[in-house]
């Protein structure tokens, strides 16, 4: 086995091939039927020219097909490119045309998308559908299921380490871009992350490990509740499940329903869950409070974890949660540039407050002279992960020279998260340098503001953002939705918030929605939450 993606899932749907590998609904499939499919897809795809790192979009929401595509892709040596299924026809063009596709499975339900910038993309050789229910259909288009049955399996190619992995960013703050990773380096660390800190990751180690847990009956079922088109989803819920032999479910549902996720978590026996943050942990909350005053709980007997990455997970919807469920949360601060530290809390080990983490052993904090930040020192620093980093970003030199540079001899990925040091070493994460406020010249993290103002029971969700203002340069505003059974009282939030911020970090306004807006991953919409506050409240400058 080498570490790459193909080549692990080949191994293990021989040495586990009746082992679950995708459920998705009342359907399941076993890794020897995964495998046999995604090598056939794969047959097709060389079949109509794509050549070892070829670029094959995959859009669609989450299902079995979009993982049987996603290991058809790396079979044939190609990189998959994920496509946020929200993006209207301009951004589609760009990402297609930047990530230079060859190729695209989709759901049929984006069949008109498609069809409308069809001519804006010369480089498209072939299109598959992937059947949804919606009845929708491209011209020219060759179905899943018919070119699955009528293709041979490819024959396994000679992988190599060397072959690229891409995930583009999710775009909130500019444009998306392709982080490009080694797959001998990315796979390798999944299996670390499978494995645990303590293990140094080999092959032999991880297919060991494979055979153990498939024979206590112990291979995992993740069920990632965020879409797999983002790298939470698939790195943690996607990857990890599949690398330790295990089974992904998934639903096809393009809207969250955090009681349907309940309920499907209980009905497929899931043990692991994957989350972003408090945009899905608060509702599931609210939905294991409601069922238990019900008097009708759900069985998550099997739940062992939930796990988020991407987004603020306050420790109050922590502790909430383990109410309710004895389980492990597994909180993991990173970007699509790599992972910088991790929080575990349960029962036994109660969150603390917010957004604290223990620092990755490859993880420092920099400040702008590249001197590490003294632990205690309240000094603010950039965050570098000096683990496993990308080799750049796709065609874009510039971006890649200032991301991933050498300090000292040795490579870091600095995606532009700042954070102090705690005295004892752990991290304390502020936020993204990007949407960083400057009031009178004090620099404000609008994360740290809107976990404070969500603190009190009559906020549901905020965003905070900075106004031109004449005094102060920026002033700051915060968008924010009432909880359910709650009215927002401005003064009463503002006051409750002063308990918890200095006074330079305190909201001039608030602006009362009925919903927040955020991506389908969970993260924050900065730029409609500027357009909302200046509707609102305008500005002084």
């Amino acid at each position: 086995m080498i570490w790459h993606f193909a080549d692990l899932f080949e191994k293990i749907a021989s040495l586990v091939p009746d082992n679950v590998a995708l459920i998705e609904g009342d359907a399941k499939r076993t890794w020897r039927e995964y495998e046999d499919r995604a090598s056939r897809l794969a047959a097709a795809l060389v079949e109509h020219g794509i050549e070892p790192d070829a670029k094959v979009a995959i859009y669609g929401h989450n299902s079995s097909a979009f993982l049987e595509a996603q290991f058809a892709v790396f079979k044939a040596r190609a990189v998959p490119i994920n496509v946020n299924y929200r993006y209207v026809d301009d951004e589609l063009v760009y990402l297609f045309d930047n990530a230079d596709v060859d190729a695209v499975f989709f759901d049929a339900r984006f069949a008109p998308r498609l069809a409308a910038i069809r001519d804006k993309l010369p480089k498209l050789k072939l299109a598959i559908q992937i059947e949804d229910g919606s009845g929708e259909k491209l011209e020219g288009a060759k179905d899943l299921e018919a070119v699955t049955a009528g293709h041979d399996p490819l024959p396994r190619l000679a992988y190599s380490e060397d072959d690229h992995y891409m995930v583009y960013t999710g775009g909130t703050t500019g444009m998306p871009k392709g982080v490009v990773y080694r797959q001998g380096d990315f796979v390798k660390a999944i299996a670390g992350f499978i494995l645990g800190p303590d293990i140094e990751p080999s092959k032999e180690i991880l297919l060991g490990a494979v055979k153990q847990l498939a024979a206590a009956g112990m291979s995992p079922i993740a069920f990632p509740a965020c879409p797999l088109m983002h790298g939470t989803g698939m790195w943690l819920g996607g990857f990890a499940a599949h690398t330790a032999g295990g089974a992904v479910a998934t639903l096809r549902d393009e809207k969250f329903d955090p009681d349907r996720t309940w309920e499907y978590a209980a009905k497929v026996g899931a043990n692991v869950i994957v989350v972003v943050g408090d945009a899905f942990a608060k509702p599931l909350l609210a939905s294991l409070r409601a069922a238990a005053e019900r008097g009708e709980p759900y069985d998550l007997s099997r739940l062992q974890a939930i796990v988020s990455s991407g987004a603020m997970f306050s420790a109050e919807t922590k502790l909430g949660l383990l109410e309710h469920l004895d389980i492990e949360i597994r909180d993991a601060i990173g970007s699509t540039e790599g992972s910088m530290g991790s929080s575990i809390t349960s029962r036994a080990a109660p969150p603390s407050e917010t957004a604290k983490f223990e620092l990755g052993k490859d993880t420092k904090v920099f400040d702008e002279n590249d001197e590490e930040v003294v632990p205690g020192s309240d000094a603010i620093g950039m965050i570098a992960n000096g683990g496993f980093t990308p080799i750049a970003y796709y065609k874009d030199p510039e971006k890649s020279a200032k991301t991933f540079r050498e300090i000292r001899g040795h490579r870091y990925s600095f995606a532009g998260d700042f954070a102090k040091v705690a005295k004892d070493g752990s991290l304390i994460l502020l936020g993204r340098g990007s949407v960083c406020i400057n009031t009178g010249g004090e620099k404000v993290f609008p994360e740290e503001v809107e976990e404070a103002l969500k603190a009190h029971d009559s906020v549901w969700d905020a965003l905070v953002v900075g106004v031109p203002d004449d005094r102060f340069g920026e002033r700051i505003v915060a968008v924010v939705s009432q909880s359910e059974g709650h009215t927002i009282d401005q003064g009463e939030v503002i006051d409750f918030a002063r308990t918890r911020l200095a006074g330079y970090k305190m909201p001039r306004q608030l602006v009362v929605v009925d919903e927040v807006a955020r991506a389908a991953n969970g993260k924050a919409d900065y730029a409609w939450a500027k357009e909302t506050a200046l509707a609102a409240v305008g500005s002084d400058a």
